[in-house]
């Protein structure tokens, strides 16, 4: 049976320097692809898999992500995690909004990156693969030929159980982490510091056999940068319907 999530944290606190200038006057989820902003892209997806709870972070010109939310009360309800006096990095920012987020697990997405569904939603897919047993965490990957806009070598090696490594030195990996996962809180603890990188629980979760990988089913594009935009909108043209 397929595990019900009804909260998802939303990670919006970057400063964005890799979109400028078109963050100079804006924060990145706000910025648009073909005409949505990066953010209500993510709420539509969220929105169609029922989820009902967002908790945002932000940091950049975060009264405009306030605002931007607020047109939403009546879709999700919505806290906003502020770190305007200090941005947290991924870790940081988990460990301040956990007080906030009432499920286990929970549903975490990037505001950074696009993708479609060939069929099921991806956050339900996600809810119905997730294994409490077994994972702490679940991330949604896809195969680096078809992962398009990234840069780099790729992130994780996924072996015949769906466990998750990482990719070893000066070698390709096989996938790119979509910047979307699901998570059980019981990782969120021990922080190292006030400010520091998921990675610190990725690795936790990794050692202990309890990392897991999806393997998503439709498009997805990195958006992170603004030439990025350009040739997403244009794949997106090309594969719309007719």
């Amino acid at each position: 049976m397929t595990r019900k999530v009804n909260t998802a944290m939303i990670m919006a606190a970057g400063k964005g320097t890799r979109m400028m200038p078109l963050t100079a006057d804006r924060p990145k989820p706000l910025v648009e692809v073909a005409g949505t902003t990066l953010l209500d892209h993510v709420l539509g997806h969220l929105r169609d898999a029922g989820v009902g709870k967002v908790v945002i972070n932000a940091h950049y010109r975060a009264s405009q992500v306030e605002e931007h939310m607020a047109k939403y009360a009546t879709d999700f309800q919505v806290d906003v995690s502020d770190e305007r006096d200090l941005l947290l990095d991924t870790g940081g920012g988990l460990i301040q909004a956990l007080p906030l987020i009432p499920d286990d697990p929970f549903i975490c997405v990037n505001a950074d990156n696009w993708w479609t569904n060939d069929g099921e939603n991806t956050f339900i897919r996600l809810m119905s693969v997730w294994d409490d047993e077994a994972m702490d965490v679940l991330m949604l990957l896809i195969p680096f030929s078809e992962a398009n806009n990234t840069q780099g070598r790729g992130d994780f090696d996924l072996d015949a159980d769906g466990r998750l490594s990482r990719r070893k030195p000066d070698q390709q990996a096989a996938f790119v982490w979509t910047g979307i996962q699901m998570l059980s809180k019981r990782l969120i603890n021990d922080p190292p510091s006030d400010v520091f990188s998921t990675n610190v629980f990725w690795d936790r979760a990794i050692s202990n056999g309890r990392c897991y990988g999806l393997v998503h089913q439709g498009m997805w594009f990195d958006v992170g940068y603004p030439d990025a935009i350009t040739a997403t909108e244009a794949k997106l043209k090309s594969h719309a319907p007719r």
